[in-house]
C-alpha cells in the first residue's frame, strides 16, 4: 500500500470537507476511465495490487471489462469519491484502508453490501471479519493486512539490536534510518513509544509525539513510501522502517540479505479492503469483481506477488511456508495480540500533517 504524504493530500482532504461546488474541480476530482454499459467496472485500488494477468480471467468468465485507476493514497481517493456524483460514470470498486472505511461509511460515500452476491465471505478469515471500523462488514470486505516494522540488513545488524521502536533513535544510528513517508505511520512510532493512543486526537499528545521526533530526527537519512524496499535492495539503506510487504519483495530480490521484527510496542496495523462507492453506477458487476478478487485462486496469486498477507484462508494454505512462516511477512499470533490498529482521527489529520512537514524541514 502506498500513501501520499504531506499538504498536498492534507489539502485534497480540505477541499472534499468543504463539498467544494466548482464545477471544473468537479469533473477533474471524480474523473474516472471513460466506460458505459452493464459489461464495465471500473476499479480504483493500489497499483502493485493489479500486477499484470491478474483480471483476464475474470473478463473471459463474466464478459466484463475491468478499467483500472491507480489508487496513490487514501487522502486522494477520498477526495475523489466525494465528488463523484450520481451522473458521473466514476468508481464502481474502492480499495481504502480501514480507517478510511469507518470515515467513509459515516458520511453516506459507501454502499451496503449484498452478502448474497459474496459467496467469497466463507472463505475469509472470520479473524478479520466484523471489526470496529465496519461492524457486520456491512461496507467492506478485507483484502491485506499491512504491518510496519523495523527492517535490516542481517550483515550489519541482528533482530536482537531492535526491541523497542526506541531503538531507532539510538546515537549509533546517526544518519542510517529510513522512515516510511507517511505523516501517521511516522508518529505511530513516536506516539507508541510514548505509551500514548497512535490515533489520539489530543494537540498535546500530537505535539509531544512531534517533540519525540525532532529527537530522532538526526538519525533520519530518508523518507521513503515509493517502493521503500528498493533502498535496502540497493544498499542505500541498512535500517529503517518498512512495510511487511515491501520486506517480502526484498527477501525476493536480495535473498539473505534484509529481515524485519517488530518492536515490543506492537505494530500498528492497517487493512486493504474492498468497498463499492454510493453511487457506483455498475453495483452488480461490482460485487462481481469483489468476490473475483477475494477468491482463492486470486488472492494466492497476488499475495505470491506482492508479499501481503491475505484474507482468504483458503488461499494461504496454499502460500509457500517460506510467505506464510515468515513472521516478518505473516505477524504470528503474539505480535498481533500487541498490534494497534490505525485509526481516523478526523480533522485532526490536518495537525499531524502540519507537523509533519515541520519535522522534515528540520536539520
Amino acid at each position: 500500500m502506498k500513501k501520499l504524504a504531506g499538504l498536498f493530500a492534507a489539502s485534497l482532504v480540505a477541499v472534499a470537507l468543504t463539498g467544494c461546488n466548482d464545477k471544473e474541480n468537479k469533473t477533474e476530482a471524480a474523473k474516472a476511465p471513460a466506460a458505459s454499459g452493464d459489461k464495465v467496472v471500473n476499479l480504483y485500488t493500489w497499483t502493485e495490487y493489479v500486477p499484470d494477468g491478474l483480471l483476464d480471467e475474470f473478463t473471459k468468465e463474466t464478459g466484463i471489462k475491468v478499467n483500472v485507476s491507480s489508487l496513490e493514497s487514501n487522502e486522494t481517493m477520498y477526495a475523489k469519491v466525494k465528488l463523484q456524483g450520481a451522473g458521473d460514470d466514476g468508481y464502481d470498486v474502492i480499495a481504502p484502508s480501514n480507517y478510511f472505511v469507518s470515515k467513509m461509511a459515516r458520511e453516506g460515500m459507501l454502499k451496503e453490501l449484498d452478502h448474497s452476491q459474496l459467496p467469497v465471505i466463507a472463505e475469509l478469515d472470520p479473524d478479520w471479519l466484523n471489526k470496529d471500523y465496519d461492524k457486520g462488514n456491512k461496507y467492506s470486505l478485507p483484502q491485506l493486512l499491512g504491518a510496519p516494522g523495523i527492517a535490516f540488513n542481517v550483515n550489519s545488524y541482528k533482530g536482537s539490536d531492535f526491541t523497542s521502536w526506541g531503538d531507532l533513535w539510538k546515537p549509533e544510528f546517526a544518519n542510517k534510518v529510513q522512515l516510511l513517508d507517511d505523516a501517521r505511520e511516522v508518529f505511530n512510532i513516536a506516539l507508541v513509544k510514548l505509551g500514548k493512543n497512535p490515533n489520539t486526537k489530543d494537540p498535546a499528545e500530537i505535539k509531544a509525539a512531534y517533540e519525540e521526533l525532532l529527537k530522532l530526527r538526526p538519525n533520519v537519512l530518508s523518507f521513503n513510501s515509493d517502493n521503500p524496499a528498493n533502498s535496502f535492495i540497493s544498499g542505500e539503506v541498512e535500517l529503517g522502517q518498512l512495510w511487511n510487504g515491501s520486506v517480502r519483495i526484498a527477501k525476493k530480490e536480495a535473498p539473505g540479505t534484509i529481515d524485519m521484527v517488530f518492536p515490543k510496542e506492537g505494530p500498528v496495523l492497517w487493512v486493504d479492503t474492498l468497498a463499492i462507492p454510493a453511487n457506483a453506477k455498475h453495483p452488480e458487476a461490482a460485487h462481481k469483481l469483489i468476490n473475483y478478487l477475494l477468491s482463492e485462486q486470486v488472492a494466492e496469486k497476488l499475495t505470491l506477488e506482492i508479499g501481503y498477507p491475505t484474507s482468504n484462508v483458503k488461499a494461504k494454505a496454499k502460500l509457500p511456508t517460506e510467505i506464510t512462516s515468515d513472521p516478518a511477512i505473516y505477524p504470528p499470533a503474539e505480535v498481533l495480540q500487541k498490534a494497534h490498529w490505525q485509526d481516523d482521527v478526523g480533522e485532526a489529520v490536518e495537525l499531524y500533517e502540519k507537523y509533519y512537514q515541520e519535522l522534515k524541514a528540520a536539520k
